[in-house]
């Protein structure tokens, strides 16, 4: 099974890179922060366990991550930029009944799109908790005392493991500073417009995030499901591809 990548463009025409693989009902997978689409959902296997149970994946490259383009023009990064992207992907694909799952920053993404009226069958919500949405403005500030001491970090520091994964990522950094910013808290109440079935998916040792079961409880149809990992390990083991594909393939 191989995968395929090709671009799109992104709300403003920038064009942005979108890995395939698998035929089937749609699903779109948004990667985490300075990831991609082949790390979060290539290199691990996640996303050959959905293409074996019959999904299409859809992996775009995040605006300033992976193959995507990444401007260092800030009228790149209007508000919800990353929402913007995701309902030009859907536009162009012409999808009108699919899946969404997001992870981490991804998940932002997700809850966001559908907050703006992005409506997927069945939504994803993994590496996530309610203050990872509610109290972005504190992780922000942590992404960007990373990047703004990058090289610098040494081992024992919080930040030290986001540089090093920033530094294996090659990400612009330049580019991914100005994407931070687009980022605003979403509060907890406005959550009530993710109405579709959702599965609330963490790690036993991941609360990067914040708290994925007050997530779950302020989510009005929400599943709530438990795999074993850190908020970095838990994209690794095959426990993430099976829980999407339980999840998925319900009617």
């Amino acid at each position: 099974m191989t995968d395929t990548t090709e671009t799109f463009p992104g709300f403003d025409g920038a064009p942005l890179a979108l890995t395939r693989l698998g035929k089937g009902r749609p699903v779109v997978l948004l990667h985490g922060l300075f990831s991609s689409a082949h790390v979060n959902w290539v290199r691990y296997g996640t996303a050959a366990q959905l293409a074996r149970a019959g999904f299409a994946c859809l992996m775009p490259d995040l605006r300033a991550h992976g193959a995507s383009a990444a401007p260092h023009d800030p009228a790149a990064y209007p508000a919800d930029v990353l929402a913007r992207d995701a309902a030009a992907l859907v536009a162009h694909l012409g999808l009108d009944d699919f899946d969404l799952v997001g992870f981490s920053l991804g998940s932002r993404t997700a809850a966001r799109s559908v907050i703006r009226g992005m409506a997927p069958r069945r939504l994803v919500l993994a590496g996530m908790g309610l203050e990872g949405l509610a109290g972005w403005n504190r992780r922000q500030d942590f992404f960007r005392d990373v990047i703004d001491r990058f090289g610098t970090i040494r081992p024992g520091d919080p930040a030290y493991m986001a540089q090093q994964f920033l530094k294996t990522s090659n990400t612009d950094r330049v580019a991914v500073r100005l994407l931070l910013g687009t980022m605003e808290d979403t509060a907890p109440d406005a959550l009530a417009a993710i109405t579709m079935p959702t599965m609330v998916l963490c790690g036993d040792k991941d609360d990067d995030n914040g708290s994925a079961d007050r997530l779950s409880r302020a989510l009005p149809r929400a599943t709530r499901v438990t795999i074993p990992g850190t908020h970095m390990s838990s994209v690794t083991m095959p426990d993430m591809g099976n829980a999407l594909v339980e999840f998925l393939a319900q009617d």
